[in-house]
């Protein structure tokens, strides 16, 4: 992993109190706090790892029309 740039925010008193942490990481922590979170799930573990088993699906235009968007 590159160097990240987080930078820590402390109150008077010198305590670490909150970081401020670039958005790409960010985004990276909340998608594996989600992953976590559905793989908790018997049944949502099942549907993840099986969807990452399929290899046909249908195209996001079949998918508009079937929803009628």
């Amino acid at each position: 992993m590159a160097q990240v740039n987080i930078q820590y925010i402390s109150d008077d008193s010198g305590k670490t109190t909150s970081v401020i942490v670039p958005i790409e990481l960010w985004r990276e922590i909340e998608s594996e706090r989600e992953t976590t979170l559905l793989l908790k799930s018997k049944v949502m573990k099942k549907r993840l790892l099986e969807a990452k088993q399929r290899t046909e699906g249908i195209s996001l235009e079949q998918v508009r029309e079937k929803l009628g968007i």
